[in-house]
C-alpha cells in the first residue's frame, strides 16, 4: 500500500506540471484582463483631458496650466504617499538619476508640449499626431530591446490607424488631404515621442519602490523641473488665471488626468508592457467622440461604427502577437 501511494505521487510528473500550468492560466488571464482595464481607464480619462485642455487654451498660458495641474496632483496625493516615500527614500536616492529622467520626460515636458501645441494647431491635427505614440513605442522597443515585430502586430497597427483616420476625417479623404501643418504640430509630435519614451521608461521601474512612492516622487520632481519655466512665463504673462470657469478644469486635469490616469497607466505598463498597452491608447478618439456626444451634442453615425470595428479588430490582432 505504501509503495502504491509513492507511485501515485511520482508516476506522472508531467501530469503534475500540466495541472499547475492549467491552474495558473486563470490567474494569468485575470492579470491580463486587469492590465487592459487599467490601460482603457487611463485612456478614457486622458480623452477628457484633451477636451478640457483645448478649452483652456485661451484662458491659461500653457506652462501655467501644466504647473497648476501637477501642483494639484502633488497636493492631493501627498497625504496618501508621504509615509511610503519616507520608507522608500533610500531606494529613491539609489535610483535618483532614472527617476529624474523619467519625471522630466513624462511630467515636465510631455503635457506641457501638448498645451503649447494647442495654441498653434487644430484639434484634428492634435488628434492625428497624438495617435502616433504607440508606433513610436513599437519602433523604440524594436531598436532598444529587439522586440519582435510580427505580421499580426503590423496588420493590427494598420487596421487601427485606418480606423482612427476614418473616425477623425469622418470618412472623407478630402479632409485628410486638406490638413495644413503648423508649428504646434512639431510640439505635438515631440509630445508623442516623449510619451513613448516615458512608457518604455516605466517598464524599467525599480521593483522595490512602491507604486505610490514612485509616482509621487515623479510628480514632485517634475513639478520642480517645471518651476523655472513657470516663473519665466509669469514674467511675460503675469496672473493667477484661476477663476470659476478654469478651476474645475484644473482640478480635473490635476486629480483625474494626472493622478488617477498615471497610476492606471503605470499599472498597465507593468502587466502588459509598453507595446501592448500602447495599442489600447488608440481608443482615445473613440472615448473623445463619445464624450463629445454626451457633453457637446455631436452626432454619432455609421462612420463611428466602422471606426470602432477597425480599431478594436486592430488592437485584438496586434495584441495576439508573440
Amino acid at each position: 500500500m505504501r509503495c502504491e501511494t509513492r507511485d501515485r505521487g511520482t508516476a506522472n510528473p508531467q501530469g503534475s506540471r500540466e495541472f499547475l500550468k492549467t491552474r495558473g492560466e486563470p490567474d494569468k488571464f485575470r492579470s491580463l484582463l486587469a492590465g487592459y482595464g487599467f490601460a482603457l481607464g487611463a485612456t478614457a480619462i486622458w480623452s477628457g483631458n484633451f477636451l478640457v485642455a483645448r478649452g483652456l487654451t485661451d484662458a491659461i498660458p500653457p506652462v501655467s496650466l501644466a504647473f497648476y495641474r501637477w501642483l494639484t496632483a502633488v497636493l492631493v496625493f501627498a497625504p496618501f504617499a508621504v509615509r511610503g516615500v519616507v520608507r522608500d527614500w533610500p531606494l529613491v536616492r539609489q535610483h535618483k538619476g532614472y527617476m529624474a529622467v523619467t519625471a522630466f520626460v513624462g511630467v515636465t515636458c510631455f503635457n506641457t508640449f501638448i498645451y503649447i501645441a494647442g495654441h498653434t494647431t487644430s484639434a484634428m491635427n492634435l488628434s492625428l499626431i497624438a495617435i502616433t505614440f504607440p508606433v513610436f513605442v513599437v519602433a523604440i522597443s524594436r531598436v532598444l530591446f529587439n522586440e519582435l515585430l510580427s505580421v499580426k502586430r503590423v496588420s493590427g497597427m494598420v487596421l487601427v490607424l485606418l480606423g482612427v483616420v476614418c473616425l477623425i476625417t469622418r470618412g472623407e479623404v478630402a479632409r485628410l488631404l486638406a490638413i495644413r501643418f503648423a508649428a504646434g504640430d512639431l510640439w505635438m509630435l515631440a509630445a508623442a515621442v516623449l510619451f513613448a519614451v516615458f512608457s518604455i521608461l516605466l517598464k524599467q521601474k525599480p521593483a522595490d519602490i512602491s507604486v505610490y512612492s514612485f509616482q509621487f516622487v515623479l510628480f514632485v520632481m517634475g513639478l520642480l523641473f517645471l518651476l523655472p519655466f513657470f516663473i519665466w512665463e509669469q514674467t511675460r504673462e503675469p496672473g493667477l488665471f484661476l477663476n470659476r470657469s478654469t478651476l474645475p478644469a484644473v482640478l480635473y486635469v490635476g486629480v483625474f488626468a494626472s493622478l488617477c490616469a498615471f497610476l492606471l497607466w503605470q499599472r498597465a505598463i507593468g502587466i502588459l508592457g509598453p507595446a501592448r498597452a500602447g495599442m489600447i491608447y488608440y481608443t482615445l478618439p473613440l472615448f473623445s467622440g463619445f464624450l463629445a456626444f454626451l457633453f457637446l451634442g455631436e452626432r454619432i453615425g455609421l462612420v463611428h461604427g466602422v471606426s470602432l470595428v477597425l480599431i478594436l479588430t486592430g488592437i485584438f490582432l496586434a495584441n495576439q502577437a508573440s
